[in-house]
């Protein structure tokens, strides 16, 4: 049971959408890749862990503090027997270790993963204990990446190689959670605990003005070019899109990049540029409430107690 499903990182999302948008500088956009190639390794170890019993309680990317400390855990499982925390990383290439330094191969060193697996390791048990729960704690570095390779490392490092994988599951599918109202208390408390935004977050400077306009293609993310009646057409890979699915997306982005804007039609006008002011109107008005008169009149989700929701 999953108590708190993955979602794509704010974080994530703001840059993916600003380098559909702006030119990143190559730091900004490695830092991008970065965020997307670990993103995208988490949830290979999401669909690794599929076939695991329902009994099992698992929480994905929990953001938590201790003692004025905050860290993150990629994913937790919980079970009557122990609790096991994963670090999930999506390394490729190969990379050797010395000593306790861990270097690529071409000699450059990087960050120590057990050192930060050590230390989310030691925090998440210090802050149990502070709830007073007090359970088995097993944690593990995940490798999921085929194509990473580690030489030198000593036989009783707690990490798990790509080779490792099906065994390691085999291992994890034979155990029966038996779970009990306890764990389902600490789950619920751990989730209650989560922070939603981290204060570490790295941002780009961007604003309105300077982002390029348009609507994106969903598939090939190239800026769609013409409005066709009913729907939006690709020149750069044909994908065909119902406009009303187009302009809601857009809005969305729109939001995300802006929370502290308000959603008016005229904004959206600008920000979709190719679509016409009266679908513009049509979309919104079907789709979100409507406060105000005249070219004082802005939207809010439906959903919505008044303010514009913040990422």
């Amino acid at each position: 049971m999953n108590f708190k499903p993955r979602c794509v990182p704010a974080e994530l999302q703001v840059t993916k959408y600003l380098n559909w948008r702006m030119s990143l500088s190559p730091k900004e956009h490695s830092y991008y890749l970065n965020l997307e190639k670990g993103f995208i390794g988490e949830q290979r170890v999401d669909e690794w862990l599929k076939n695991l019993s329902e009994d099992w309680l698992i929480l994905d990317d929990l953001l938590l503090e201790c003692n004025g400390t905050v860290f993150q855990i990629d994913k937790v499982l919980i079970s009557n027997q122990k609790i096991y925390i994963f670090e999930v990383k999506n390394y490729e290439g190969d990379f050797y270790i010395e000593g306790d330094s861990w270097y690529t191969l071409s000699g450059t060193e990087i960050n120590n993963p057990l050192l930060q697996l050590k230390r989310s390791e030691t925090l998440f048990r210090k802050l149990l204990q502070e709830l007073a729960y007090h359970y088995q704690i097993e944690s593990y570095i995940i490798f999921i990446n085929p194509h990473f390779q580690l030489y030198q490392a000593p036989l009783d490092l707690p990490i798990i190689f790509p080779t490792q994988l099906d065994r390691f599951l085999n291992k994890l599918v034979t155990i029966s959670p038996k779970i009990k109202d306890n764990h389902i208390k600490l789950a619920k408390h751990l989730v209650s605990l989560h922070i939603h935004t981290s204060p570490y977050k790295r941002t780009i400077d961007y604003n309105f003005d300077d982002l390029k306009k348009g609507i994106t293609c969903v598939q090939c993310h190239s800026f769609i070019a013409e409005f066709h009646k009913n729907e939006l057409i690709c020149d750069s890979c044909g994908y065909k899109e119902k406009v009303t699915s187009a302009v809601l997306r857009s809005i969305e982005e729109y939001l995300f990049l802006f929370p502290e804007r308000k959603l008016t039609a005229n904004a959206m006008y600008e920000w979709c540029e190719i679509i016409p002011k009266k679908t513009i109107y049509k979309v919104l008005s079907k789709n979100f409430k409507i406060f105000g008169h005249g070219r004082y009149s802005y939207y809010l989700r439906r959903d919505s107690n008044h303010s514009l929701d913040k990422w």
